[in-house]
């Protein structure tokens, strides 16, 4: 066997098992909504999981990777791929188109999934099919584009985003703040002066497994976008999102202690998600000090949006707009301030952070890049929904709401107790039409 053939296998084994840590965090989002939403709803969560997956991988193989990666038109959208087939010469890449597919498919998968969180306990089940087709095959593919493909506008700039804190939560989070805006929120989540009431998740143990299994996740999300198993940068990589993810976890610890007199556990999760998700665009390209600093801050702007969102009426069941759409924001930032030129060399960008001497230049960049993906995935999404809307309610009818989603449309319920085992049929009887 030659190097290179070595080289080749490594790579791909690399590529496939980092693939597969970040579908297993499709198990990660399902437990931590299911803690997260109430008990009537939690089947409802596994099932547009369910989906996410699906339709997901589908619809990307059709053709969302075509229009992400396919041979560039104007650096807007790729037009080759479809079906994988075509010509798809110009990704260069040690691994074949197949393993690549993998790869990028998890992460199609990882967005809508954000989505999905901001709309629990209220939306048609229906509609949300169509959603996830709008986003998989579409609203992600082309922003994905824009930065991550070979011509693609962003990138041609200069824009790093090594594992999406931009494209992948940025865009999600501001998908999921436009979703929750036009489903409106869950009944009685607000009083009629305006003040947010608690909805008590149904088991926060459950959530915790989950953000742990979306921790371990993420180290295939973020060290799996090297592409190589031989690239030095591993290792650099799992330290910063380690790090960071502790960070946002520990400053949550502490300020709700502050701020509440005692540790709040959901801020506490999403405070590690936060820090997750920012550092997820500068992994590669921050120290490990900049990591703990991003961190914190993104654990703290989390908890206050949380606080911002339900002061304006916005309901978000998981948190998924600060965690993702805040959090992915800061991380954008913070490389246009702290990307290490020795860092961000080793990639062959050449540009580095205005703190260490790179100027404006790389956070302009970033700038300009966050605000226009955010606007594609706020925008695409609300004009998503309003045309599945005039086909397909996307909020399911009060009766249905009150009830429950499993009930009143899946027609199970999460857990049976033992005096009314499997008693379907006059749960059946009793659910709206």
């Amino acid at each position: 066997m030659d190097l290179l053939t070595l080289s080749q296998g490594l790579d791909t084994i690399w590529i496939v098992l980092t693939a597969a840590m970040i579908l297993l965090m499709e198990g990660g989002f399902a437990l931590l909504e299911a803690g997260f939403v109430r008990q009537k709803n939690a089947v409802s969560i596994i099932m547009k999981v369910f989906v996410d997956i699906t339709f997901g991988a589908l619809i990307y193989f059709a053709f969302g990777f075509a229009l992400m990666h396919g041979k560039d038109s104007g650096g807007f959208i790729g037009l080759s791929g479809f079906f994988m087939n075509g010509d798809l010469s110009h990704i260069k890449l040690n691994v074949s188109l197949d393993t690549y597919w993998l790869f990028q498919s998890a992460f199609v998968i990882a967005v809508i999934s954000i989505v999905s969180g901001a709309v629990a306990e209220r939306i048609n089940f229906r509609a949300y099919i169509l959603f996830t087709i709008a986003m998989t095959g579409l609203i992600y593919p082309i922003a994905g584009h824009w930065i991550w493909a070979v011509g693609g506008w962003l990138g041609k700039l200069g824009m790093l985003d090594f594992a999406g804190s931009a494209v992948i939560h940025g865009l999600g989070g501001f998908a999921a703040l436009a979703a929750a805006i036009f489903i409106g929120p869950r009944i009685g989540k607000f009083s009629a002066d305006g003040q947010a009431n608690i909805v008590p998740p149904s088991n926060l143990p459950l959530a915790s497994v989950g953000a742990f299994i979306l921790w371990f996740g993420w180290f295939g999300f973020n060290s799996g976008s090297t592409m190589s198993a031989t690239n030095g940068s591993i290792g650099h990589i799992a330290v910063t999102t380690m790090l960071s993810a502790a960070a946002g976890g520990a400053a949550c610890i502490l300020f709700t202690m502050f701020r509440y007199k005692k540790a709040d556990p959901p801020m506490v999760i999403n405070g590690s998600l936060a820090g997750l998700v920012g550092i997820t665009a500068g992994c590669a390209y921050v120290s490990d000090d900049v990591a703990i600093l991003i961190g914190i801050i993104c654990g703290i702007a989390m908890l206050l949006a949380t606080e911002w969102l339900e002061s304006r009426q916005i309901d978000d069941p998981v948190g998924a707009f600060a965690v993702h759409g805040v959090s992915g924001s800061i991380g954008t930032i913070a490389l246009g301030l702290f990307a290490k030129e020795e860092l961000t060399s080793q990639v062959g960008q050449g540009y580095y952070g205005l703190f260490y001497g790179g100027g404006w230049q790389l956070l302009g960049i970033q700038t300009l890049g966050l605000v226009v993906v955010c606007a594609w995935g706020f925008s695409l999404t609300w004009i998503s929904l309003k045309i599945i809307n005039r086909f397909v309610r996307v909020r399911v009818s009060q009766d249905e709401e009150l009830v429950g989603l499993d009930v009143g449309i899946h027609g199970v319920p999460a857990y049976s107790q033992e005096h009314d085992f499997l008693d379907l049929e006059h749960l059946k009887q009793e659910r709206p039409h």
